[in-house]
Parts: structure tokens; sequence; C-alpha cells
């Protein structure tokens, strides 16, 4: 069967629907007590028990729909792979949201998944900077891989702490690969983020602020799964170089990458909840969870159009659009820090 316009647009509409059907039971079913809940910690911005099963209602949307294309003979090998690598990061993660699972068994989790990627050709092998490329040796691309991905797997799952947030991100940064995946030919590439992001849109129908739901460990785990493997098999496929897919999720990157190394910096225990992320020092100065968002939305948007038209650029241009964010996360942190300021010479 090939894959054409309103196949694809189906399967779309299917992982929206299904995902805003699954999460609308989910929340029902777990503020009744039935199902795992998030407790408020040392890391929460929520102050009350919140069910945390929503990453059931993304992957059964993302999964759905692409299944009943794969069993009608449109499929891709990357795709198996990508499913065989979910497997273990989403069980493992839902264990986890059930009950406490070590940190060990975790990471042997993330690194079988990203040993599946690897294994179905998904590595990262080159670092394609505009202007010029690097092409690794096999075991430094089989070990920047590694790294790649659990480390996307755990920023996704740090920068999910605020309703809409995570879910927003993807919902940005997966249709921009769509876009991508489309304007370059590749249509089954281009409908599986397409589903990701629409099976994002449909959980925030109960996660946008005051979020009935939370994604939990197995839906943001997934998610950065998703980010790692989607942004290695776009690039795989010449559809982009990695740094424009990182541009796309540019405002989760950045976040998540600063905040480790100014941890590392005060020599602080990285392994240990906290509230330091940019979103998280904004909430704590006084900003609504909706006001942050609505914030960090036209962030997510500008950086997901800049990735989509990033490819066509010539590699001057490419340097100034990287030159020009590296400004404005610059200003960001500095605004953030005006917000700190400003609220702790407030009285009170």
């Amino acid at each position: 069967m090939p894959l054409d316009t309103p196949i694809s647009a189906a399967a779309a509409i299917a992982s929206l629907l299904l995902s805003v059907s699954a999460t609308r039971w989910l929340a029902s079913h777990g503020a009744s007590g039935r199902g795992p809940l998030d407790y408020p910690n040392a890391r929460s911005l929520h102050s009350t028990p919140v069910p945390r099963s929503g990453g059931l209602a993304v992957l059964l949307g993302v999964v759905a729909p692409l299944a009943v294309l794969t069993a009608s003979g449109i499929f891709a090998p990357e795709l198996g792979w990508i499913a065989a690598a979910v497997l273990p990061v989403a069980g493992i993660a839902f264990l986890d949201d059930l009950g406490e699972v070590s940190r060990r068994l975790r990471l042997v989790a993330q690194l079988g998944a990203a040993l599946l990627l690897i294994g179905g050709g998904l590595r990262w092998a080159v670092l394609d900077l505009p202007g010029s490329g690097v092409v690794f040796p096999g075991w430094v691309a089989v070990v920047l891989t590694l790294v790649y991905v659990v480390w996307l797997i755990n920023l996704y799952n740090f920068m999910d702490g605020m309703d809409g947030f995570a879910a927003g991100m993807a919902l940005f940064g997966f249709s921009a690969l769509a876009i991508l995946g489309w304007s370059g030919g590749e249509t089954l590439f281009a409908l599986a983020s397409a589903c990701v992001a629409a099976a994002s849109a449909g959980f925030l129908s109960g996660n946008f602020p005051p979020a009935r739901i939370f994604l939990g460990d197995a839906g943001s785990s997934s998610l950065g799964l998703f980010v790692a493997a989607f942004s290695l098999w776009g690039a795989h496929l010449g559809l982009f170089p990695l740094w424009s897919a990182w541009l796309a999720f540019s405002p989760f990157i950045l976040d998540a990458t600063w905040t480790l190394l100014a941890r590392l910096a005060r020599r602080e225990r990285i392994w240990e909840p906290h509230r330091q992320h940019h979103y998280q020092r904004l909430v704590l100065a006084g900003w609504s969870h909706r006001r942050t968002l609505l914030h960090a939305y036209p962030v997510m948007a500008a950086a997901a159009a800049c990735a989509v038209a990033s490819p066509r650029l010539p590699p001057h241009e490419q340097w100034l659009l990287i030159g020009a964010w590296a400004m404005i996360y610059a200003m960001i942190h500095l605004k953030v820090r005006l917000v700190e300021r400003a609220a702790s010479t407030e009285p009170s």
C-alpha cells in the first residue's frame, strides 16, 4: 500500500484522538487512586498528588497507527529498531513510576536501547557543522551515540517538571522534524514524526496548566529516546545535519546541559533532585506555570521554525543563525536572573 497524503493525515489524526481519549481515561482513573501517582518532592512544582500515567497515552497514540501501517506493508527497518529500543526504556521507567527502580537498572535499559539503535544503523557518525564535517572512527561513533542517547533520555526526564512543558516541546520539535521529512521526500519519517507530535498534542488536553495528569518517567523517557532516535534517523537519511535537530529541541537541550554543567562546577551531587532549571527558577520566583509556559512556547516555536529553515541556508548564514540563538539563550539566562532578583527584593 503506498503512503499517500490521506493515509498520513488519517494516521496523524488517529494519534491525536487516541492520545486525547487515553489521557482522559487515565486522568479520571488515576484521580480515583487507580494507577501511579506523583507525590510532591524536592524537585516538584506541584503541591498535591497527580496521576503520572500519561506517558501511556502518548505511547498508544504513537504506536497504534504506526502498527496498523506496518501490518498494511508500510514499514521502514529504522522504525522496528526504534520500537525495540523504546520497549526497555518505557518498561523500566513505568516500573519506576509504580515504585522505586535502581539507577543502575535504568542505566542498563538505556544503554541497551542505545545499542539497539546502533545495531539498526542509527549512530552519531559525523560531526556535521556548517561548511565542514568530520567523520568519526567507528569506536568513537559508538561511544558518542551511547552518551548521546542516554543523555537525551535523562535530559527529557529532567525537564519534565512543569505542566505542559515536555509535551509542548515534543509538539513543536517533532512538528519541525515532520516538515523536514515531507520537504525531503521521506514520507514515512515525516509521518512517524507527525504521530509523535500529534500524540503529544493530544496529551496536552490533560496536561496544560492546571494539569490533571503527568507524563511520568515512562512518557518523558520515551520522548527523550524518540528525540535521540529520530534526530539520528533524519541525519542518516540526509534530511538535515544533526545540529538542525538540536536547534529544534534547543530550549530543552540548552537548559538541561547548562544546568548540569553549572551544578558540576559547584561540585553538587548531580544525581540528586533539584529545582535549578530556568523554568523552575521562574516558577519559584513567582511566575505561574501558565505564564512561564506562554513565554516558553514562542521560544520553542521559533527554534522549531529556524530548524526547518536551517538545512537550506548557505554555511555563513547557518553560522549566523547559531550565533543568534546563542545570544537569545544568553538573554533568557539574564532575564531569569533579573526576575529572581526582582522577586527577592519584593516586600514579603
